[in-house]
């Protein structure tokens, strides 16, 4: 999934239990991705580089739990993160969103469900990743602040690029590309993670909201971008 020829696509598997790490391990070699083990949160930051393309994270870990790496993670990188987890509560996983995951994995879990949310991540990631080397004609989303060039994968306010992670450039680009219209967090889900809606969703669309205001609005608190229409959902004014 490189662009440069013979270059495989670098996981880490981040997990205290070398035997999931192994069994991880192995499933993902034979897929010809080239694997970094970590069994700690510790291990993991240390080991983090530029050259990484997905992390698969342990939420449960001694010493420094999953969350925390995350959020340590998100101050360096918007590589793509898989939490791992035995706990699958809405409380849980909005937890995990707001600590900077892109999505999860519940233990226990299948070999095809395994490879299908690591190569669906990598995928939009890989294009995301891919912006600062487009050479096709840009192509403009803008309104007001806020800009996007949807060739090269790129978003600015106030001509100041932003930071967004592949998943929240997504939802920015859902959004601006429909301003004044609200889309419900059925809509925001299904369009993005191209997966069928659960009604525990609705939180984590909240916190994916979240974590884009704290990007695009001078006050995050009173948003006047991305609002909430009350009843339907959100949209950009």
């Amino acid at each position: 999934m490189k662009n440069i020829i013979g270059e495989k696509t670098r996981i880490m598997i981040v997990d205290d239990d070398k035997e999931i790490r192994e069994v991880i391990s192995v499933l993902l070699s034979n897929e010809n991705f080239e694997i970094i083990e970590a069994g700690s949160g510790e291990e993991a930051l240390k080991a983090l580089s530029a050259n990484i393309d997905l992390i698969i994270l342990d939420v449960m870990m001694p010493g420094i739990s999953g969350y925390q790496v995350s959020r340590v993670i998100r101050e360096l990188s918007n590589v793509p993160i898989l939490f791992l987890t035995a706990r699958t509560q809405s409380s849980d996983l909005v937890l995990g969103y707001s600590s900077g995951g892109d999505d999860y994995l519940a233990k226990p879990f299948s070999y095809p469900e395994l490879i299908a949310r690591v190569k669906g991540l990598l995928r939009r990631y890989t294009v995301y990743q891919g912006k600062k080397v487009h050479t096709r004609k840009s192509e403009y989303i803008e309104w007001g602040e806020l800009r996007i060039d949807c060739c090269r994968n790129m978003a600015w306010k106030c001509g100041k690029e932003l930071e967004l992670t592949s998943t929240e450039y997504r939802i920015l680009r859902l959004l601006l590309a429909h301003p004044g219209q609200a889309f419900s967090a059925q809509n925001i889900y299904e369009s993005i993670w191209e997966e069928p809606f659960h009604s525990g969703d609705s939180n984590s669309i909240m916190v994916f909201i979240r974590r884009l205001r704290s990007k695009i609005e001078d006050d995050p608190h009173h948003p006047v971008h991305l609002v909430t229409v009350w009843g339907k959902g959100y949209r950009i004014e």
